[in-house]
């Protein structure tokens, strides 16, 4: 699928290059050949202009007519060789008569486009005049057209790619919930016949101190079905106090963890609400520890400060265990990615995916430097009491 999904956007991306540049390249053709016909066009309203003002050559109705449409929609100025004004087309005149150098100004701006066409005064051969011209909206829509198309071509991908990803997502989610659950259902069968053994164990004399245990680990098994059940449904969310609830789970851990790990848990208040799914948040928590004991590889500290301030709960848990180096710590919550010989690395993606999508809130990684140990961030949503 993202083998897939990454073709595709190969695909799309050449797509559009070879559209844009197609379409500069052809844009920029007709562009040239509409200068060129405007430059015709304002050389015959030169001459026209020059034998209207030969008062030698009588002016026929084909120079009236190029006089009037030659210049229809093209910036033109008819100076003298000291820029004086002589005639204007398309020019605004409100700043041609209000703005001081206005002229000088827009020959400037004129000689950007064009260099001007020169002839002589048919009353005064000593005098030069000159045709200073720009160029017509039809012109300057064709060179910007192809920037806007550029410009449509872009956001085109970049909806088809939202559009792809989301789907992706979605199937992704679709096959996590579809694993999840079928986990919890493969579980479920073999859980209860160990339930109903547990049971007859209990009723033979001997076993008192072996049932309890095996209850232990049977009582365990029921919960990580209920969790993978969970993954598939949206959760029930309850009210609950955060610190009970993550000093019950590190005080799981901490049995299971050895003399030579110790558990600190700071928290100014004894009491800080907010609605979770206790049996997912639980799976959150415990995955934390667990990586945070398998970075310190059986000895050293985990510390767990817990705070609300402004309707926000912030967790975070602390190792001095081996860290992760900056070029993984973008990938830790992605689907299979792990440092470990053994695991499928889908721990910390399910607790992304419990954090932010039932719980509506974060987790990233605060801090972590090799040989130093990592923090964790969980930021919650708290509820008044």
């Amino acid at each position: 699928m993202l083998v897939r999904f990454l073709n595709l956007k190969t695909i799309l991306a050449t797509i559009a290059i070879c559209i844009v540049s197609g379409t500069i390249f052809y844009s920029q053709y007709i562009a040239r050949k509409i200068a060129a016909e405007e430059t015709r066009k304002i050389e015959q309203w030169a001459e026209a202009v020059k034998n209207n003002s030969n008062p030698n050559v009588t002016i026929s109705n084909l120079t009236t007519k190029v006089l009037s449409e030659n210049s229809v929609d093209i910036p033109i100025l008819l100076v003298t060789e000291n820029h004086e004004l002589l005639d204007h087309r398309n020019i605004d005149t409100i700043g041609l008569y209000n703005t001081q150098n206005f002229v000088q100004q827009k020959i400037n701006d004129l000689k950007k486009y064009h260099d001007p066409i020169v002839w002589k005064n048919p009353l005064d051969s000593t005098q030069i005049n000159k045709v200073f011209y720009g160029e017509s909206k039809l012109l300057k829509e064709v060179r910007y057209y192809p920037i806007i198309q550029l410009i449509i071509v872009i956001l085109f991908i970049i909806i088809v790619l939202i559009a792809l990803q989301t789907s992706y997502r979605s199937t992704q989610n679709q096959v996590w919930a579809g694993l999840a659950k079928e986990t919890a259902h493969q579980l479920g069968t073999p859980v209860s016949s160990l339930e109903g053994w547990l049971e007859m164990l209990k009723d033979i004399k001997g076993n008192e101190s072996i049932v309890p245990e095996m209850e232990k680990d049977v009582n365990r098994l029921l919960l990580i079905s209920d969790r993978f059940g969970k993954i598939g449904s949206t959760p029930h969310l309850e009210k609950k106090n955060i610190v009970e609830q993550i000093l019950t789970m590190m005080e799981y851990i901490k049995k299971r963890a050895g003399h030579h790990v110790k558990f600190n848990l700071q928290s100014k208040e004894k009491e800080i609400f907010a609605l979770i799914s206790p049996p997912l948040f639980d799976w959150v928590i415990e995955n934390l520890l667990k990586n945070a004991l398998d970075a310190m590889e059986g000895k050293g500290n985990i510390n767990i400060a817990i705070k609300e301030e402004h309707q926000k709960i912030e967790i975070e848990i602390n190792d001095d265990g081996k860290g992760i180096s900056s070029r993984n710590i973008s990938k830790v919550f992605k689907p299979g990615f792990t440092t470990k010989k053994r695991g499928w690395g889908l721990g910390l993606t399910l607790t992304k995916r419990i954090v932010e999508q039932f719980h509506k809130g974060k987790i990233f990684i605060k801090h972590s430097e090799i040989g130093k140990g990592t923090t964790f961030k969980i930021e919650l949503n708290s509820i008044s009491y």
